[in-house]
């Protein structure tokens, strides 16, 4: 069963996730960040993962440690779901499109987490949602997950629609790199036999 539940309590935030790699998409997703929330949304749906996140944080000073630590949260659980990681495809790819914005991610789950960010956004706002925690999260996400992650803009001039794609164009990454492959069902997809 490639499922976990990892909770996590600081003194900024209490966060809960539950995660389903073999889902089917369902979400209920509720940080008290309304846009983080439709984002994460995205990312359930399409990569085809159930999550439950539950997140309460110190919203009266901003939503960067709440954002934050749903990322470290997440990627813990991701980790946690994978094993050993026996029988994944491991690597995945997307170029999304949403309207005139176009955003491409690439990762490998290789246990060895890395960001590479090219995105620009051109507000610093999207609705009262600061448009730098995109990358705040993404950042926490794959350092916790121990992920590779690329993720590049090749358009876009409106905020919601770039930070939308790169959501579902990782989600669509993701969903391809934790599949099962059917050619090495029981095989690490190493040469060093483990990742």
């Amino acid at each position: 069963m490639r499922r976990a539940t990892i909770a996590r309590k600081t003194a900024e935030t209490d966060i809960s996730v539950e995660i389903n790699l073999d889902g089917t998409g369902a979400y209920d997703n509720r940080t008290g960040v309304g846009f983080f929330d439709h984002m994460l949304d995205q990312l359930a749906r399409h990569a085809l993962i159930d999550l439950t996140i539950a997140a309460s944080g110190d919203l009266h000073i901003d939503d960067h440690h709440t954002v934050e630590d749903v990322g470290i949260t997440l990627g813990q659980a991701l980790s946690q779901a994978l094993g050993d990681k026996r029988g994944i495809r491991r690597y995945g790819s997307c170029h999304l499109v949403m309207d005139e914005a176009l955003v491409r991610a690439a990762l490998d789950l290789s246990a060895r987490p890395f960001l590479v960010w090219d995105v620009t956004f051109p507000t610093p706002k999207i609705g009262t949602f600061d448009t730098e925690l995109v990358r705040e999260f993404f950042q926490a996400f794959s350092t916790h997950g121990g992920i590779t992650l690329h993720v590049t803009q090749l358009a876009g001039v409106n905020s919601h629609h770039i930070a939308e794609a790169a959501f579902k164009s990782v989600a669509r990454a993701l969903r391809e790199a934790v599949e099962p492959d059917p050619r090495r069902s029981d095989a690490i997809p190493s040469t060093k036999g483990a990742l």
